[in-house]
């Protein structure tokens, strides 16, 4: 493993709970007031603090567009929007946000086997 990122909570159950039951995240390790998740090779940690981290982005990343499709359905009701192309990267992506505001990106890389060949 590479890293961790590592975000304050003020609702360390409900964040837990929203990220396994919801994304579809693992507990990596559960330290009590902090809980280190995984998604793939994401791993996102949370600690239980009396302020929030709320600014930056976390990305969720899928092989296929219909993983994409399938979160959307998921996340409909808190979404900016429904999936889009941006070609300027080019990805079909969509936003929404955790229950403490964090952005969550789900996208697809259309060029995904060009960029791992």
């Amino acid at each position: 493993m590479s890293g961790i990122i590592f975000f304050k909570t003020r609702k360390l159950e409900d964040i837990k709970s929203f990220y396994i039951n919801e994304v579809g995240c693992t507990i990596w390790m559960d330290q009590g007031d902090c809980i280190i998740l995984q998604h793939d090779n994401l791993l996102l940690g949370f600690c239980q603090r009396e302020s929030v981290d709320t600014m930056g982005m976390i990305t969720f990343y899928y092989e296929e567009k219909t993983q994409v499709d399938i979160m959307y359905d998921k996340f409909r009701a808190i979404s900016d929007e429904s999936p889009r192309d941006n070609p300027k990267y080019p990805i079909y992506h969509f936003f929404c946000k955790d229950p403490e505001g964090r952005i969550l990106e789900f996208q697809y890389f259309y060029n995904f086997q060009t960029l791992s060949s």
